[in-house]
């Protein structure tokens, strides 16, 4: 049986406007310290978004999620956060925050293929329901 790693996750989420509480997930971060495994992945659902909160400047909240990708890989291009370790990285981008870009409560689970864990996570958490 394949080892079982321990991982940590949370979801990214737009909350266009911070006193009412709601939100659209965007993305998910998985971080594994065993594997040494910090990724982010997200969707930016244009129309969905338009259609929740049309006052959002897409183009931004793009930049800002490329960000994330970049800090999760360690992209110094990104920042002085980036060259920090894989554990700091993952801690600072599932920092509380009150702006339209948060992330969830961080989440624990068990995995074999981190990389597999972050595609169902995504699909899950942030990918509409497909009808059959």
């Amino acid at each position: 049986m394949p080892e079982q790693h321990l991982f940590e996750y949370a979801v990214i989420r737009i909350v266009p406007r911070v006193e009412r509480e709601e939100f659209l997930n965007v993305g998910v971060i998985v971080y594994c310290k065993s594997l040494q495994y910090l990724q982010t992945k997200f969707t930016l659902d244009e129309a969905r978004l338009k259609a929740f909160a049309g006052e959002v400047d897409v183009t931004t909240l793009h930049e800002h999620l490329c960000v994330f990708e970049k800090i999760s890989k360690g992209d110094e291009r990104a920042g002085e956060i980036a060259k920090l370790d894989i554990g700091s990285r993952f801690r600072w981008l599932t920092a509380t925050r009150s702006t339209v870009l948060q992330c969830s409560k961080v989440h624990p689970g068990l995995c074999t293929d981190a990389d597999a864990t972050l595609a169902k996570l995504h699909a899950q958490l942030v990918l509409p329901p497909v009808k059959e």
